[in-house]
C-alpha cells in the first residue's frame, strides 16, 4: 500500500504543478522541455547501467519484414534484432503524442481547472482499450463495457451546452488532453505487444527525445522568454512524471492489479480536486462535479 500511495502522490503533484506554473504565467513549454530533458536524462542513464541489448548484426530490411509479419499475422513473436527496431521506430511515432498530452494537459488546467484536467488525464485509458479492441480484438468484461459508457457519458456532460451555443460548450482542449494522451498510452501497449522488455529502456529514451525535440523547437518558435523558474518548475514535473510509473510497478509486484489500477485513477482524481479545492479555491460546476464522480466510478469499472 506504500508504493500506491506514492504512486498517487506522484501523479497528482504532476497536475497540481502545472497549476501552480499555469497560474504563475510561466513558459508552458520551457516547463515541457525541462520535463523532457529531465525524463530523457534519467531514462539515458537506465540505459547506461542496465546495458543496451544491441544485436550483434542488425538487418534493417529483415528486421522491417519480421515486423511486418509478425503485425500482420497478430504473433508476438519477435527476435532481438527486430524488437530493437521496433523500440526505436515506436519511440520516434510516440514522442509527438507524449509532447501534445503534456501541452494541453497545461492548457487545460488553465482553462478549465485542475479538478477536471486531472480526471480528463486518467480518462484517456479508454483510448487504448478500444483501439486494442479494433486492432487485436481484445474485448472488454461487460462490467468494464459498463465501465466505458460511463466515461462516454462523462465526455458529453462536460461538454453539454448550458445557455450557450454548441460550438462555445465543447471544451477543446480537454478532448485533445483525452485523445493525444490516450494514443500515448496506446504507444506502449504497441510496444509491449510485439517487443521485448529488455529494449523497453530504449523504447522510453526515444520518445522522452523525440518529445524533447518536440519541445525545443516550440520553445524557439514561440519566442516567449524563458526564465530559470520555468526550468526549475520543468524538471520538478520530470520527477513526479519518472517516479509515478516506478512506484506503480512497485506496487503491482506486492498487490493484484484489480486493486491496484483502480484505487490508483480513483485516488488521483480525488486528491487533486481536493488540493485544487483547498489551496486554489477551484469551484465546479454540479455537471462537472457529476462528470468527475462518473469518471471515479467509470475508471474503477474499466480496471476489474
Amino acid at each position: 500500500m506504500f508504493f500506491l500511495f506514492l504512486a498517487i502522490f506522484s501523479s497528482s503533484a504532476i497536475a497540481l504543478i502545472f497549476k501552480y506554473s499555469e497560474t504563475s504565467g510561466m513558459n508552458r513549454y520551457a516547463v515541457t522541455s525541462a520535463n523532457y530533458f529531465a525524463a530523457v536524462l534519467t531514462s539515458g542513464m537506465i540505459l547506461t547501467f542496465k546495458g543496451l541489448l544491441i544485436p550483434e548484426e542488425l538487418n534493417l530490411t529483415g528486421a522491417l519484414k519480421q515486423i511486418s509479419r509478425s503485425i500482420s499475422s497478430n504473433n508476438a513473436f519477435i527476435s532481438d534484432e527486430s524488437s530493437f527496431v521496433w523500440a526505436v521506430v515506436v519511440g520516434l511515432g510516440a514522442g509527438g503524442f507524449f509532447f501534445l498530452a503534456f501541452i494541453y494537459y497545461q492548457i487545460s488546467v488553465r482553462n478549465h481547472g485542475v479538478g477536471l484536467s486531472g480526471a480528463f488525464a486518467k480518462l484517456g485509458i479508454l483510448v487504448p482499450m478500444i483501439l486494442s479492441l479494433l486492432f487485436w480484438k481484445e474485448y472488454p468484461s461487460q462490467i468494464q463495457w459498463l465501465g466505458i459508457a460511463l466515461a462516454i457519458f462523462s465526455i458529453v456532460i462536460v461538454n453539454w451546452p448550458q445557455k450557450k451555443s454548441l460550438k462555445n460548450a465543447i471544451r477543446l482542449s480537454l478532448l485533445l488532453l483525452f485523445l493525444f494522451g490516450g494514443i500515448s498510452e496506446f504507444s506502449n501497449k504497441v510496444f509491449q505487444k510485439y517487443g521485448l522488455q529488455d529494449h523497453r529502456a530504449l523504447f522510453l529514451f526515444m520518445t522522452f527525445s523525440v518529445a524533447l525535440a518536440f519541445s525545443l523547437a516550440a520553445t524557439i518558435n514561440k519566442r516567449f522568454p524563458v526564465k530559470r523558474r520555468d526550468l526549475v518548475t520543468g524538471i520538478f514535473v520530470g520527477i513526479p512524471n519518472l517516479f509515478s510509473s516506478y512506484f506503480l510497478i512497485m506496487a503491482l509486484d506486492k498487490m493484484t492489479a484489480a486493486v491496484v489500477f483502480p484505487i490508483y485513477s480513483a485516488g488521483t482524481i480525488v486528491i487533486i480536486n481536493l488540493v485544487g479545492l483547498l489551496f486554489f479555491k477551484e469551484r465546479l460546476s454540479r455537471l462537472e462535479i457529476w462528470a468527475v464522480i462518473l469518471v471515479i466510478i467509470s475508471l474503477v469499472l474499466i480496471n476489474l
